[in-house]
């Protein structure tokens, strides 16, 4: 459920509410009982990775090259 922040026009008192995305916004200020709540505009979270195998220097590896690797070719010394 996302976190919303809301702060009074009238008496300033701000706070956040968990709420669905489906609820209407909030009216009625908990502090002073008026209806002058504004929601806030938020920058949202980051991005949460839960579990193991997650790491900060985790990075995209290098993808395969399409190129076949050079032959070598023997030598006349080798081939003795």
């Amino acid at each position: 459920m996302p976190s919303y922040d809301y702060r009074c026009k009238k008496c300033g008192h701000s706070f956040e509410e968990l709420q669905s995305m489906m609820d209407a916004p909030l009216v009625t200020c908990p502090a002073c009982g008026t209806e002058n709540l504004q929601r806030l505009i938020g920058g949202g979270m980051g991005i949460i990775f839960k579990g193991s195998g997650y790491y900060v220097t985790d990075s995209k590896k290098a993808p395969a090259t399409s190129t076949p690797a050079a032959k070598s070719t023997p030598t006349s010394k080798e081939t003795a």
